[in-house]
């Protein structure tokens, strides 16, 4: 299996999850589990490739012109996470299917369970900065769907916009960091960043790329001063914690801090930022830990130290530190899993999390709490689990650095004192839920779960002994290819033994093991009692009220600047808009001179002289009409369309002119139907005179402003159309359009090959427009102004008349005065079909193309809406533009992966020659079904506008239950 097929699986079991339906929590459970089984038995057998320091290097082209290659990169250290990420991934998928409840929309669940995973596991197997970036902005909108997944509960929202606040706003600096990142090096390429640490820290860009890089690192992973979103994301179920809290989400930020290592590590800068935040969440989240009377806070908690032990190490600048990060990062992922699961268990079988309920549960679960106590004892690191090993790694690292005086005093008291924190809530963990009398005001009575429910804690647990028993045998090779990458390839010496003497680690340990029992042993009666609601000293900094009233601030400043800088008044609106954009064109001209050229001028012609004055004569028009008659206005602005429409032929541009005759259309069509809901003017108000000298100044202000603008755009284009242009992009497109697109049609050819990445982004673009200009008109209610009108004063597309002279007749217009025209739109509809295709199919070598065939379809239908009515077209017809638009999508992006699949750049165009009979050398360019995308997208946007302003007139009679389901039928 290759990488990229083990990328796309999760994303593919992620859609086939949310395909099934809502009572399939075993067929969900089994899919998503065979999914992550799957990829962590084909991660296991690609470690003889890694294992000596080897790469499996993969590399698709998708924009090789800038530097930037789809790539997928797989070492030693990207092997243990995807090992992680897959591995812990199948535990939780089988935990899962016991702790759903039914009621709960399981598909969704698994739906978006699968996508984090393979978010995940891109970022991991990312091989370029900028794909990085993509996939961990992914992992932070999955995860907000995960954390919220009970939206019903506020503490979900809560909790869920809190990450994804803060670790969104990370994610924008790690983008900014990495464009430096690249620029300093020459390339987004991993291997070539890793291999250019002394080129980056030597630069001068250094210490400004550094901080924004580990602001995104140190969100994400919940490091001070952005540890308070974590405990907030407990609301989530606590699969979702288990998964995200222990091998993957806040992971990513030490992974990055450790796959970037190489490059960004042994500076200054490095070990007092990453080495400083490290060490101050890591005595920060344990000292709160040990006042947590939720269990699954408590384990947040503990979460954000044990993180801040692994920022600790990486800051240290150490190889051997490094080393000791790898490691703690796979025994924390084994213990921190068991122990959220045994609390998930804890809380499915009892009810309740709150510590000081929970009594006695060793007498009722046994199993369960003997698994808990192991874990929790590999948290604290008690000897003879995985944790103490990296513990101790982590103690001797502490001792033994070389920095100033007061660092190499202080960081070993740090760490004992962090040590001796975790002795003390690992205590709280065990103790007051397992041990003294059963408890019995719990909401059900405990007892041990399914036997499958259990099996993922058992097997964690039996890791984490283990490891801990033969580190050497089990895990010693494994660290090796892991650590391997993360230290530039060459390791340290360093020993995996379960005993190294009695040298100051063990002391330290032993120090740490017995201060925190009396520690426990003193705060315990103080919070059975309830006595410390926060803890104390850091109550009155509390991330959670901090962030909430920066958000407060934010919005009263932003309400503020909108009471000042705006209006409500569109024409206001406008004018400052149009300021705003003459200025930003007036700035650069000031500071550059603007000439004209000397190239050759173009003879006129009195009948093209003859069309412009008369364009110019209609804009006039309209201007002034606009006020009084806007039927009149309308129809000269179209005619001002239409001499643009002559102007692209007088040109030589029959492809723009067919474009913008059949825009001007549809363009005319929506305004119409959009005039229909503009209040009446009213005539017979006289101003009051003191308005009047305003209006003069405002008409005079508005006048001069438009002048200018026009004026500007004319010097504008004088000038750039007098000077002579270089004929390299012309040339480029005239000579490659028939040999590289298959195509005479350079317009064409250029719109769906050369500058088709351009193209499938404006589609998609339309396609966002049609969707939220459908869903502002669901709500919309005609008012009341303009539905009281006399018929014939009314605006109207004949589509609204019909529907508003006589409701009950809508359904069938061809009644009466409709009669004849509703016949001939009817005949018009496959003629605009035919018309259609053969603009479709002629527009790669002639004018035509997807566009302009898709427009030209659209009207027919638009037609059908206008003369026969939109209840009659839509009982006869199921046009769906939804649909229309999700498969112009897939289409257009199906072409691009289907060059990527043969090895060519996403979206290459190749041409197959045909010889077939009586038809003779046919050739079909794959742009063909690009261009097929394009077509179903202009199809299904057009209509969704245009027919869902179509649909105010009928839903202004109807009740607003009949108007929903109507508009709902035409866009399904």
């Amino acid at each position: 299996m290759s990488l990229i097929v083990l990328l796309l699986l999760p994303f593919m079991g992620s859609c086939l999850a949310a395909l099934l339906p809502h009572n399939a929590r075993n067929t969900e459970s089994l899919l998503a589990g065979l999914v992550a089984l799957i990829g962590t038995v084909q991660v296991a057998l690609l470690y003889p490739q890694i294992a000596d320091g080897g790469i499996i290097r993969e590399e698709y082209a998708w924009l090789p012109s800038l530097g930037l290659n789809f790539v997928l990169r797989l070492d030693g250290f990207a092997w243990l996470f995807s090992l992680l990420v897959l591995g812990i991934g199948t535990l939780v998928s089988l935990y899962a299917r016991y702790y759903m409840s039914p009621q709960d929309p399981v598909p969704r669940f698994f739906a978006f369970f699968l996508a984090f995973m393979g978010a995940m596991l891109g970022l991991v197997i990312s091989g370029n900065l900028i794909q990085i970036v993509f996939f961990w902005e992914l992992t932070s909108l999955f995860s907000f769907l995960l954390i919220g997944y009970w939206h019903h509960r506020s503490d979900a929202r809560r909790g869920a916009y809190m990450a994804l606040m803060v670790t969104g706003a990370g994610g924008l600096c790690l983008l900014a960091g990495v464009m430096l990142l690249g620029h300093v090096v020459g390339s987004y390429d991993l291997d070539q960043v890793l291999a250019a640490g002394d080129k980056i820290r030597a630069h001068a860009l250094y210490p400004v790329l550094l901080p924004l890089i580990l602001l995104g690192a140190l969100s994400k992973s919940a490091q001070f001063p952005f540890h308070f979103w974590l405990p907030h994301a407990m609301a989530a179920p606590t699969p979702v914690s288990a998964y995200l809290h222990s091998a993957t989400m806040v992971k990513a930020g030490v992974f990055l801090l450790a796959r970037l290592w190489p490059s960004l590590s042994g500076s200054e800068e490095w070990f007092w930022i990453v080495g400083g935040a490290g060490a101050c969440t890591l005595v920060l989240g344990a000292y709160c830990a040990m006042f947590q009377n939720d269990l699954k806070g408590l384990l947040a908690y503990s979460t954000i130290s044990h993180l801040g032990l692994i920022t600790l190490l990486l800051g240290l600048n150490s190889p051997l530190a490094a080393v000791a990060a790898v490691f703690h990062i796979l025994n924390h992922a084994t213990f921190k899993a068991s122990l959220f699961m045994a609390a998930g268990i804890i809380d499915h079988e009892s009810g309740s999390r709150d510590i000081r309920k929970l009594n006695g549960l060793i007498k009722l679960m046994p199993y369960t709490a003997t698994l808990a106590m192991v874990a929790s004892a590999s948290m604290a690191g008690v000897p003879l689990l995985n944790g103490f090993l990296s513990k101790e790694m982590f103690f001797a690292e502490t001792v033994f650095i070389n920095s100033s005086a007061w660092v190499e005093i202080a960081l070993p008291v740090i760490a004992t004192i962090a040590g001796t924190f975790s002795v003390a809530y690992a205590l709280r963990f065990t103790v007051d839920v397992f041990f003294g009398k059963p408890a019995t005001d719990l909401p059900h009575t405990p007892h041990e779960p399914p036997r499958w429910m259990r099996a993922p804690v058992e097997l964690l647990v039996f890791t984490c002994l283990l490891v801990g028993i033969f580190p050497a045998q089990i895990i010693g090779p494994l660290l090796a290819a892991a650590a391997r990458p993360v230290v530039g390839g060459t390791l340290p010496e360093y020993s995996l033994a379960i005993w190294h003497g009695l040298n100051a680690p063990m002391i330290m340990s032993l120090i740490a093991m017995s201060c925190g029992i009396v520690l426990y042993l003193l705060l315990r009666k103080p919070l059975v009692r309830g006595r410390f609601a926060y803890p104390p000293g850091v109550g009155r900094f509390n991330g959670k009220r901090l962030f909430e009233r920066c958000l407060v601030a934010l919005t009263r400043q932003a309400r503020s600047l909108e009471r000042h800088l705006s209006t409500k008044r569109l024409q206001s609106q406008l004018f400052l808009l149009v300021l705003a954009a003459v200025i930003a064109g007036l700035i650069p001209m000031l500071y550059s001179s603007l000439t004209w050229g000397d190239r050759p001028k173009i003879p006129g012609s009195i009948v093209f002289v003859t069309f412009w004055l008369l364009a110019i004569a209609c804009a006039l028009g309209a201007a002034w009409q606009a006020k009084y008659h806007r039927l009149a206005a309308l129809t000269m602005v179209s005619v001002c369309g239409l001499m643009t429409c002559v102007t692209f032929v007088w040109f030589s541009a029959p492809d723009l002119a067919l474009t913008q005759l059949v825009v001007e259309v549809v363009t005319t069509v929506l305004i119409l139907l959009g005039l229909r809901w503009l209040p009446r003017r009213i005539e017979d108000v006289s101003p009051l005179p003191s308005s009047v000298p305003k209006a003069r100044i405002r008409r005079l202000r508005d006048l001069s402003l438009s002048v200018a603008v026009g004026l500007g755009m004319a010097l504008l284009s004088y000038a750039m159309l007098t000077r002579p242009t270089p004929n390299d992009i012309s040339s480029f497109y005239l000579s490659r359009a028939l040999p590289e697109g298959g195509g005479t049609n350079v317009v064409n050819v250029t719109l769906v090959d050369f500058r088709s990445f351009d193209t499938l982004g404006e589609i998609t673009v339309l396609v966002a427009v049609a969707l939220t200009v459908f869903a502002l008109l669901r709500r919309f209610r005609p008012p009341k102004e303009s539905m009281q009108l006399p018929a014939q004063q009314r605006l109207l597309a004949p589509d609204v008349v019909t529907d508003l002279v006589n409701p009950r007749q809508a359904s069938d217009t061809a009644l009466g005065f409709m009669m004849v025209p509703a016949v001939l739109v009817r005949l018009l509809l496959p003629i605009a079909l035919v018309v259609s295709f053969y603009l479709f199919m002629r527009g790669h070598n002639l004018p035509g193309g997807g566009f302009v065939a898709g427009l030209v379809m659209s009207v027919a239908f638009i037609l059908q809406y206008m003369v026969a009515g939109t209840q009659w077209v839509e009982a006869q017809m199921s046009l769906r533009p939804l649909r229309w638009m999700g498969t112009g999508l897939l289409f257009a992006v199906a072409t691009g992966l289907g060059a990527l699949a043969w090895g060519y750049p996403f979206l290459t165009t190749h041409t197959l020659h045909l010889d077939l009979p009586l038809f003779g050398d046919i050739h079909i360019a794959s742009a063909l079904f690009f261009d097929i995308g394009v077509y179903a997208v202009v199809v299904g946007a057009t209509l969704l506008i245009l027919t869902a302003l179509a649909h105010q007139s009928v839903r202004a009679h109807k009740p607003a239950s009949q108007s929903k389901s109507l508009i709902k039928s035409g866009a399904a």
